[in-house]
């Protein structure tokens, strides 16, 4: 191996410098251009200021020219315009209010608004927009019409008029039940079997027909079934028997000769329809025209206007009766 060689010793460096001409290059000066003056141009004709110089200006005329250059914020005030407020330190924004305090058009919190009630006063926290408030306070809303008035009267007058209507009826109920149309007649014509010949008006029950001592029958021995008596009409002849019955549970039964005027059988026809107690059918063979029966009574008339038959209904329906209480519904309602 070989000896090595010592370390050489390092210089010490200096600060940078120009760097020195390098040989070959010298600063030489640039030669002028072809085509390019070196001095300046003397003036055109046509171009520059005119002899004498630009004339002044003319005088601004008043409310034209340029305006001063516009401070921060607002500028100058237009003519026919007023001069807007200054903003609020804070605010730069034109149009927008104080800090602390309420926008134009807007309340101050916590109070009411303008157009709208006090908190906790009226309608919570609005009253009616577009009307001032009297005292502070907001006004009360309108009253809704007083219909309360209308509609009682209504009411009312239905009620009268429902009660009016039941009257009516129920006086008509009674009027037909209570004497079928009439009772101040003469009952002197009237026949009383009660009295005249009680021995007829027995009340056994039979199965074969009987030989009545009246016609009619007014009462007398009879069939265990009676005949329908509520209100019924009947437009052929019916079995005596079963008719004999319903006298014993307090029917009238009114009878008329064939051959009445249909006039007269329509009258009949409205006293005893629906009634409760009565019932009515042809009876061929009767001398009368007309003739009534109860248990034990008997009337004869010649037409369906004499009162006499109002005035029997009311003496002997029902009352008349053998056996009070007995229903006149259940019964049979076949004829001959």
């Amino acid at each position: 191996m070989g000896n090595p060689e010592p370390p050489q010793p390092q210089q010490p460096s200096s600060p940078p410098g120009p760097l020195p001409p390098q040989p070959g290059y010298a600063a030489q000066p640039v030669p002028p251009q072809a085509g390019y003056p070196t001095a300046p141009m003397p003036p055109q004709p046509g171009y520059g200021p005119p002899p004498g110089g630009y004339p002044p200006p003319p005088e601004a005329t008043p409310g034209y020219g340029m305006p001063p250059a516009p401070p921060q914020g607002y500028g100058p005030p237009q003519p026919g315009y007023a001069q807007p407020p200054a903003p609020a330190p804070g605010y730069g924004q034109p149009g927008y209010g104080q800090p602390g305090q309420g926008q134009p058009g807007y309340g101050q919190p916590g109070q009411g608004q303008p157009g709208y009630g006090q908190p906790g006063h009226g309608q919570p926290g609005h009253g009616q927009p577009g009307y001032p408030y009297e005292g502070g306070q907001p006004a009360p809303p309108a009253k809704p019409a007083r219909r309360t008035g209308l509609i009682i009267g209504i009411v009312a007058g239905a009620v009268v008029l429902i009660l009016l209507l039941v009257c009516g009826i129920g006086g008509f109920i009674w009027y037909r039940q209570s004497d079928g149309g009439g009772g101040s007649g003469d009952l002197s014509g009237v026949i009383n079997y009660r009295e005249t010949n009680p021995d007829a008006l027995a009340t056994t029950h039979v199965d074969a027909p009987v030989n009545y001592p009246m016609t009619p029958p007014a009462g007398g021995p009879h069939f265990p079934a009676w005949q329908n008596c509520n209100g019924d009409t009947y437009t052929a002849p019916i079995e005596d028997g079963n008719a004999v019955h319903s006298l014993e549970h307090g029917a009238v039964w009114i009878t008329y000769r064939p051959g009445l005027p249909a006039e007269d059988v329509g009258k009949l026809y409205d006293r005893v329809h629906g009634l409760s107690h009565m019932m009515m059918s042809p009876y061929p063979g009767q001398s009368a025209p007309i003739s009534l029966q109860a248990w034990g009574y008997q009337l004869t008339v010649d037409n369906a206007d004499d009162k006499a038959i109002g005035a029997f209904i009311t003496a002997y329906r029902v009352t008349a009766a053998i056996e009070p209480g007995a229903p006149c519904g259940g019964g049979i309602t076949t004829t001959r």
